[in-house]
């Protein structure tokens, strides 16, 4: 029965904790990177943030029937004579 808490503690030395340092690490280099281009471009970094919050432009619609423009490509509605 004591074989088990020794073999967790193994296990989190040989490979969790490993793990977990080599990850903050690469944690942390990519924050530094991000710092530091946040400080050489500071009007880019505003840029983003607010691009981050902007809506999304409206989805265009399609004129009705009875709007001033209809392309030019399209034949003028005829009444159809039926005999």
């Amino acid at each position: 029965m004591s074989d088990t808490p020794s073999a967790i503690v193994e296990f989190a030395f040989i490979l969790l904790i490993p793990l977990v340092v080599v990850g903050g690490g690469l944690v942390t280099l990519f924050a530094v990177g991000a710092i530091f281009e946040a400080l050489e471009n500071p009007g880019e970094l505003r840029s983003r943030v607010e691009n981050a919050f902007r809506r999304p432009p409206k989805e265009p619609k399609v004129p009705g029937p009875d709007h001033y423009y209809k392309p030019y490509w399209q034949s003028p509605k005829t009444p159809s004579s039926s005999p």
